[in-house]
């Protein structure tokens, strides 16, 4: 299939390729890495193998997100599948440690799947808070698209939450246990954010997506958060954890 017509796992006529060209989506990159620090064992391996201390390190990290977020959204199948398979076989190579000892890899499909609901979910909410206009039929079909990502990074489609009602069946089930441990608070505290009433944040939201929505897109995104479609044209890669 040629590039011009390989468009990888969505298409123009996808509800992913509406939603993931919103500028005021950069926020649920923030909101996503808050969530992922919820849970210990994801965070311990993200500590552990990458420098938080280390701005450059660290944000070396996000624009590699942001690049592979950008191929996996608009790239031609065999770029999405080269991508998937680098991603696959880093997250392999790397383990963590729990405080007793324990030894675990990266790449245990609740490890993933945590990493997936917490970008997908906060893509759901930042487009929902902020009035992009999306309804909840096409919010379902989004988080149904979006398990065709979670298998580039190794998951099974079929465990993957399909529309919203699952995403927060699956935070109610995964409650229990989740809480900011030491690693979690060491790397929130170089990157504190302003305490706001939910309310507060929402408005917030709907004013930045108003004012960003009127703003040329090529004076948006900076250079290595942006990548080559199949037609030729530029666009964003949101950068999440």
């Amino acid at each position: 299939m040629s590039a011009v017509t390989d468009r990888g796992l969505f298409g123009p006529d996808s509800v992913t390729w509406r939603v993931m060209r919103e500028p005021v989506l950069w926020v649920a990159g923030f909101r996503a890495l808050y969530l992922q620090a919820l849970h210990p064992r994801v965070m311990r391996g993200t500590w552990q193998n990458t420098s938080f201390a280390r701005s450059g390190e660290a944000w070396g990290r996000f624009v590699r997100t942001a690049e592979f977020i950008g191929v996996r959204t608009y790239g031609t199948t065999d770029q999405v599948a080269s991508a998937g398979r680098r991603i696959r076989k880093l997250h392999a190579s790397l383990t963590g440690t729990e405080p007793d000892g324990t030894r675990f890899r990266l790449d245990e499909p609740e490890l993933l799947l945590w990493v997936h609901c917490g970008e997908i979910s906060s893509y759901v909410d930042i487009v929902r808070r902020s009035g992009v206009g999306l309804s909840a039929a096409d919010l379902d079909a989004f988080v149904d698209e979006q398990r065709r990502s979670a298998a580039v990074v190794g998951l099974d489609p079929g465990t993957v939450p399909a529309t919203v009602a699952g995403l927060d069946a699956y935070y109610e089930r995964m409650r229990p246990g989740r809480y900011a441990c030491a690693e979690a608070k060491q790397a929130l505290r170089s990157t504190p954010g302003s305490p706001v009433t939910d309310l507060g944040a929402t408005v917030a939201l709907r004013m930045a997506h108003q004012s960003m929505s009127r703003i040329p897109r090529r004076l948006l995104y900076l250079p290595a958060a942006r990548v080559q479609a199949p037609d030729g044209g530029r666009f964003q890669a949101v950068i999440t954890g």
